[in-house]
Order: C-alpha cells, then sequence, then structure tokens
C-alpha cells in the first residue's frame, strides 16, 4: 500500500515539471523581449538627439537628403517601350564635362505609329513640326520612370503635345552629384537644346516639387538672357524658409521633427547653396504661368501656392498671365497625384492656347 501511495507522489512530481519548465522559459522569452525593447528605445533616443548634430559635422547628409537621387526605381531607363511609353526615344546628352543626362522625349499620341521604328535623327527633327513641346522637371528621388512622371507624359502627348523628360544629374542614369547650380545648368541646357531644334513651336517649363524651384532658377535666367520660355507650371511648388507648423520639410517626405532641426537643417540648406528662391523668381518673371496644387497636399501646403500666386500677380500689376488652380482635398491627390484629375488635360490645353 505504501508503495502506491509513494508512486503516485512521484508520479505527481513528475507530471509537475513541465509546467515548471514552461514557466520558467516563458519568463526568460519575458526578460528577452523587455530587453530588445530597452536598447531600441535606448538607440532610438540617441538618434534623436545626435541626428541633429550630423547634420551639421557632415553636410553632405543633407545632400542626399534635400535630392534623395540615391531612392532608386529599379528599370531599364534605356528602353522606355518596356513601360508603356512606344512612342518615346531614349537618348543622352552632355551638360558639361563629365556630366551626361538621360533624356526621354515623347512625340504626340498622332505620331504613334509614325514613331515605331524610328531612330534619333526622326525624333529630334519631330521637335520642329509645330506643336507645343513640354520641358518636364520632375521632383527629388526615383527618376523619370516614376509611375506619376510617365503619366504626366502621357497627358501631355494625348493633348498633341511633344514631352521631354530629363533626369537631373546624379538621378536615374545620368552622371555627376546633384546641386542646385548643377540642376540649373542641366535644365537650361534642355531647354536651349530643344528650342534650337523646336522651330518656334511654344516651348513650355512644367516643373514639379524640387523642379519647380529648378523651373523658376531657369526661368529667370533665360529671361536674363533673353531666350524666355512661352510659359510655366509650377506643380507642387515650395518656397525655402521656415517650414511651416504641421508640415514635414517640403524637399523630403522622410523629415524628423528632430529638436531644433529649423536650426541645424535649414543652416546647412544655406551653407550648401540650396536657396531655390522660388518667391523671388516668380517676382521677377514675366512669362504666362500656372500654379497647380492640391489642398490636401502632405509635403506642401496649398497656401504657399497662393503666397507665390500673389507675389507673381502683385508684381505684374495684373493675373491675365498668372493663373492658380487649386483641387480640392476631397480627392485625395496628395503631392504626386494631381495627374489623376480629370479635368487636369482641359486646364492644361487652355494654358497652351492662351500663349499660342
Amino acid at each position: 500500500m505504501r508503495r502506491r501511495v509513494d508512486e503516485a507522489v512521484g508520479s505527481e512530481r513528475t507530471e509537475k515539471k513541465p509546467a515548471k519548465g514552461k514557466r520558467a522559459e516563458d519568463s526568460r522569452a519575458r526578460s528577452s523581449w523587455k530587453v530588445w525593447l530597452k536598447w531600441t528605445l535606448l538607440a532610438l533616443c540617441v538618434l534623436y538627439v545626435v541626428t541633429p548634430f550630423l547634420l551639421r559635422l557632415f553636410p553632405g547628409i543633407v545632400q542626399h537628403l534635400v535630392y534623395s537621387h540615391a531612392i532608386l526605381y529599379f528599370v531599364d531607363l534605356s528602353r522606355p517601350a518596356d513601360l508603356g511609353l512606344n512612342h518615346t526615344v531614349n537618348m543622352y546628352l552632355t551638360s558639361e564635362e563629365g556630366v551626361t543626362l538621360g533624356v526621354w522625349h515623347t512625340v504626340p499620341e498622332k505620331k504613334w505609329k509614325e514613331a515605331q521604328g524610328k531612330g534619333l535623327d526622326w525624333y529630334e527633327k519631330s521637335l520642329g513640326d509645330g506643336s507645343p513641346v513640354f520641358i518636364y522637371l520632375h521632383g527629388n528621388t526615383n527618376n523619370r520612370a516614376a509611375p506619376h512622371r510617365i503619366a504626366v507624359a502621357n497627358i501631355l502627348s494625348s493633348l498633341g503635345y511633344h514631352a521631354v523628360v530629363m533626369d537631373y544629374r546624379g538621378f536615374g542614369d545620368s552622371t555627376g552629384e546633384p546641386t542646385e547650380s548643377g540642376l540649373t545648368t542641366d535644365a537650361l541646357y534642355l531647354y536651349h537644346w530643344v528650342r534650337e531644334r523646336s522651330k518656334g513651336s511654344p516651348l513650355i517649363i512644367w516643373g514639379h516639387s524640387l523642379g519647380t524651384g529648378v523651373s523658376t532658377n531657369t526661368a529667370v535666367k533665360l529671361q536674363e538672357q533673353g531666350n524666355p520660355a512661352d510659359g510655366v507650371i509650377l506643380e507642387g511648388a515650395f518656397k525655402t524658409g521656415k517650414v511651416p507648423p504641421g508640415y514635414p520639410h517640403p524637399f523630403t517626405w522622410y523629415y524628423w521633427k528632430f529638436p531644433y532641426i529649423q536650426y541645424f537643417f535649414q543652416d546647412r540648406l544655406k551653407n550648401n547653396k540650396f536657396t531655390f528662391p522660388s518667391d523671388e523668381n516668380v517676382q521677377k518673371m514675366r512669362m504666362p504661368l500656372l500654379i497647380l496644387h492640391s489642398k490636401d497636399d502632405h509635403l506642401v501646403p496649398y497656401q504657399i501656392a497662393e503666397e507665390l500666386y500673389s507675389i507673381a500677380k502683385t508684381a505684374r500689376e495684373s493675373d491675365d498671365r498668372v493663373k492658380l488652380v487649386l483641387f480640392d482635398a476631397s480627392h485625395g491627390y496628395l503631392h504626386n497625384g494631381l495627374y489623376r484629375d480629370p479635368a487636369l488635360p482641359s486646364i492644361i490645353r487652355e494654358f497652351v492656347d492662351s500663349i499660342k
């Protein structure tokens, strides 16, 4: 009898051992998770404090934050037909020694059949067919193959216009490193190259986001040279200076709200000659100007577009050659989505007709 009792007690002890072992494993897992969380929070705190000082000590970081040209859209840029642009040619132009620019030229949709199998010479000559020509200067990050940039080229083509889309130095398959003066040099070179071949056709510069700063820089220089663009479109335009509360810095979508970031970041921009003074430029510009902006733009508040419009209108003492079009926030276009608006083609056509 005693033996059976002892056996029963031993059996109970054996059954309890796995339960204790499981509790020990759970305890170790919780302890490991707490250690991981603690170190993660500590690393974030260190990053929060150190980043502003890194920006100040290593100004090259700012260049990459502003242009974000290292963020790529991996496609073969030499084959635009793979992206549905089968009436587009890829070419390379040299804006200055050591800088080669990747460029797409999309002809008007009505030339689609004629364009099949044609080479660079045919595309180059087609610029002089009398159709309006657009030079599209894109924003930061990615390259000319980004979906919203392809969409703009398709809209222009469907309207019967040429679209010439360039990757600035350092972007896409273009060589060199981006700087404000360098991007402006690239845009000026492309403008003169197109103007020489377009034989008097209307030539319009369309800038988006970062490209609006390049566009206004370019427009002012062309005006000073006595060879002004026939019109300028600014989409999602920004201006440098203090960032309005609640908005990220317009140059970068991953802008972090670090302590005293205005002091550290803006000071680095100034020292690196990142000015893009669009407000000063539109005050000087005298060519027709169209400003487009979505009211739900999450990167650049639409009030900046209103401010630029007011500056341009006041400088001209008239609003006949300046137009502002704001898109309702309910559409959800944000910063890159204006191409989805069904009214955009008619807005562009009206603007072009007004300057012919």
